[in-house]
């Protein structure tokens, strides 16, 4: 009699039987189904793509981020021309510095998930070890900005960032993180009253500091138009020039932010609310795509 052979396998025993890693090409490159998940979390795309890249790359993980920055380059760059009218503008404060940065994207769904979020928080660390004066967008905020990029398939962009430094600091980022304004001052000011001026700038938006910061000519404008229209309707001239002091002091009310009333309190001003010896040096507000 014959021996008797082995039944044949079942398809399920058959799948149990290969490997968890995969192999491809000749050299048998392995790839672990944990580096696939790694860099599946990493770029938001799909197994196959994955896998592949690692395989192009002898397993090699970082490679591989790279291999695909560098052939999706082409698909990135072609949704460069797309709107992007969502972002956040987001504030970090160090010891003697403080930045303010703005990244674009096309939807509120992406400029407020998690990897966004991420993304922000490298931007704002690279501008805060800048130099002071206006951000370059570095390497780094890049390479995190195509990240976003390859994992949402929008466009996303740095829009502007500025560094400070010297004096204190105050902050207000809108819970939207849309609107933003950061603030340097010299002599002690609490926490409180930096951020509700803050607040103050982000809401009320003031064309300058004091009103020495607004131009002779700008002042002449408005006094020659006051005069102009006083004269229109029939005002003589000493009635007219006393009118167009009147719309020149309107005007520094409203738009100097130390005359302006302020936003928490109307039945004061910003300048009263400063404590002695706290002087304004300047303040940088961002409205989103402003």
């Amino acid at each position: 009699m014959r021996p008797p052979q082995n039944p044949p396998k079942s398809q399920q025993q058959q799948r149990q039987a290969i490997p968890p890693s995969d192999t491809t090409g000749e050299d048998t490159v392995t790839i672990a189904a944990k580096d696939v998940m790694n860099l599946r979390q990493k770029t938001g795309l799909g197994m196959m793509d994955c896998k592949q890249a690692l395989a192009a790359n002898d397993g090699d993980m970082t490679a591989a981020e790279e291999w695909i920055r560098a052939k999706r380059k082409g698909k990135m760059d072609t949704r460069t021309e797309r709107t992007t009218g969502e972002g956040r503008v987001a504030i970090t404060i160090g010891d003697g510095g403080a930045a303010i940065v703005e990244v674009l994207t096309e939807t509120d769904f992406t400029a407020r998930n998690e990897e966004f979020t991420a993304m922000m928080d490298i931007v704002i660390t690279e501008a805060l070890a800048g130099a002071a004066g206006p951000v370059t967008c570095t390497d780094d905020m890049t390479a995190a900005i195509d990240n976003i990029r390859i994992k949402t398939g929008e466009n996303a962009n740095f829009a502007r960032g500025e560094k400070l430094e010297g004096g204190t600091f105050g902050e207000y980022v809108h819970h939207d993180g849309k609107r933003a304004c950061l603030l340097q001052i010299e002599g002690e000011c609490d926490e409180a009253t930096l951020k509700g001026i803050c607040q103050h700038i982000t809401f009320y938006d003031p064309a300058a500091i004091a009103p020495d910061d607004i131009s002779p000519e700008k002042l002449a404008e408005i006094r020659a138009k006051a005069i102009e229209e006083a004269k229109e309707s029939g005002k003589p001239e000493e009635i007219a020039q006393k009118m167009s002091e009147g719309k020149v002091r309107k005007f520094l009310e409203e738009n100097t932010l130390i005359k302006q009333k302020y936003v928490l309190d109307e039945t004061t001003t910003i300048e009263k609310i400063l404590p002695e010896g706290c002087t304004i040096k300047k303040f940088v507000r961002y409205t989103l795509g402003g």
